[in-house]
């Protein structure tokens, strides 16, 4: 089963200096029935004008991934990190028993990222954190495993059985992406077009897929986010 989600019928919110997305119900924005998808409770497409950012906060008991599409995003946390994340690179956050941090665009241009909450599969963990980068040419017209679950050979290992792939397909370049049963996905058409199966989508917007497999052809140079998990 595959359900389109249109762009311009998600939640969202403009402040000036920070425009959102919202695929599920956050901040000002409520839906009832679009509080989550199985196990992802938050998926945020954020444009962030140069010198803005969230000051520091907290967060508990939630897996937080954050992939930047454009731009620069600088971390900071209490747990003494600090780093700088650029185009097509990740950062992670296991917040477990709690902490605290902030994300700035201290860069030139408007950054623009998405960020991710998963439940985690109990609370109380350790809080953690991570950051990482890789080739881009891995992604391109393959699909590149990004994260996964803490028993895989990902990459980056979050407490949830979820995997979180990207590639960077290029037009005219075909890929399968196979969601067996009993196992359901989100997937993100961050730029670009593509028709997934008989489904087209444009930038921003967004895909369900309950145990069906998919065969994606790239209309244009498409960049493309997954996130496969437990059917819930």
């Amino acid at each position: 089963m595959l359900k389109k989600i249109y762009a311009d019928k998600m939640g969202g919110s403009d402040l000036g200096w920070l425009k959102s997305k919202f695929h599920f119900s956050f901040s000002n924005y409520y839906n009832p029935s679009n509080i989550n998808f199985g196990d992802l409770r938050v998926l945020n497409d954020d444009l962030i004008a140069s010198g803005q950012g969230f000051d520091m906060h907290p967060h508990k008991d939630m897996e937080i991934l954050t992939y930047v599409i454009d731009g620069e995003l600088t971390h900071e946390d209490n747990m003494g990190n600090k780093c700088v994340i650029k185009r097509g690179e990740i950062q992670y956050m296991s917040a477990g028993t709690g902490v605290s941090h902030s994300e700035h665009n201290f860069g030139d241009e408007i950054l623009r990222l998405i960020q991710i909450w998963i439940y985690p599969d109990r609370e109380g963990y350790k809080p953690d954190y991570g950051d990482a980068s890789f080739d881009w040419d891995l992604r391109i017209n393959n699909w590149f495993k990004l994260a996964g679950n803490v028993n895989s050979n990902a990459p980056i290992k979050i407490y949830q059985d979820v995997s979180i792939d990207v590639t960077y397909l290029e037009e005219g370049q075909e890929i399968d992406y196979p969601v067996r049963a009993d196992r359901q996905a989100y997937l993100v058409q961050l730029e670009g077009m593509s028709i997934i199966n008989d489904v087209n989508l444009n930038a921003r917007d967004a895909l369900e897929i309950i145990e069906e497999d998919i065969k994606i052809k790239a209309v244009t140079d498409s960049h493309l986010f997954i996130i496969e998990m437990v059917k819930r």
